[in-house]
């Protein structure tokens, strides 16, 4: 297909993360092709969602750049209101029921606005499954996917931006990690950093996660169990003030610490930090 337009179908443009597709309903013809552009790589054409949502604009002179988006969440409000969750911040507002897969956004014009739609879903989704989204950089090398955690300025952007040719970048920002049995899967995300580089749409198994830290040498080392949960969960994007998933994301945290690897990663920022991630 070499026309963005042909992705859709009918009204809608079907995103797919994490292997979900979630539709959005559009009949603005030029917002539709903008979300086409900033999710390509992620449009799943013919598929059948798990979710859908109608999306209505407004305008506003309030429009948030790709490096504002992460200090944006800090203003979201979450809350489940009669059964069906509630979602707002500045440029949107939005009602889901979950049991109905179907969902309404009202937001400014500026697709950053379904960025976190987005992300606020799949949090509340993956927190039933197991999973999570966090602030981590990722990777997937010699067929297994790594994890770089840390916050602002510890080196997410820095360690993706030395990524060898071999090493296919999922995100250098938010990271998608999926329970797969008894291990984790890590996917790809149009949730971009510093770099302003959509991540590649693929998965792999997971086979670490390094908590970053700049320093005078290479190294790897040892983090207890206690302080892997605590650093994880300070890393784990989740909006909602609600006991039951708040919960459910720290067995969650607790269960992956068990299952993957945890190790800090104290680094040059050189390539040859590389040659210890394999």
């Amino acid at each position: 297909m070499n026309s963005t337009s042909q992705l859709a179908v009918g009204d809608a443009v079907a995103i797919g993360i994490g292997g979900m597709a979630i539709a959005l309903h559009t009949q603005d013809l030029a917002f539709r092709r903008l979300l086409e552009d900033r999710y390509a790589g992620f449009i799943e054409a013919g598929s059948h969602p798990e979710f859908e949502f109608d999306v209505d604009l407004f305008e506003a002179s309030d429009q948030f750049e790709p490096s504002q988006t992460k200090h944006a969440d800090d203003d979201v409000q979450v809350s489940l209101q009669g059964g069906q969750w509630v979602l707002r911040r500045g440029d949107f507002y939005a009602r889901w029921d979950a049991r109905a897969g179907r969902g309404r956004i009202r937001q400014s014009r500026n697709p950053y606005a379904v960025d976190s739609v987005l992300r606020i879903v799949h949090t509340l989704i993956l927190a039933r499954q197991g999973g999570f989204l966090v602030h981590a950089a990722s990777a997937i090398r010699g067929g297994r996917a790594f994890l770089f955690a840390g916050v602002s300025g510890a080196g997410k952007t820095t360690i993706s931006r030395l990524a060898p040719p071999d090493a296919a970048l999922l995100t250098d920002e938010i990271s998608y990690v999926r329970r797969a049995g008894n291990a984790y899967e890590a996917w790809g995300t149009p949730f971009a950093g510093e770099l302003a580089k959509v991540g590649e749409n693929q998965a792999a198994p997971l086979n670490t996660l390094f908590l970053l830290e700049k320093g005078p040498e290479n190294r790897i080392e040892e983090i207890a169990e206690a302080d892997a949960v605590r650093l994880l969960l300070r890393n784990i994007l989740f909006f909602a003030d609600d006991p039951e998933l708040v919960s459910l994301v720290f067995r969650s945290a607790c269960e992956f610490v068990e299952k993957v690897p945890v190790r800090r990663l104290i680094f040059v920022p050189d390539k040859s930090v590389w040659e210890m991630i394999r």
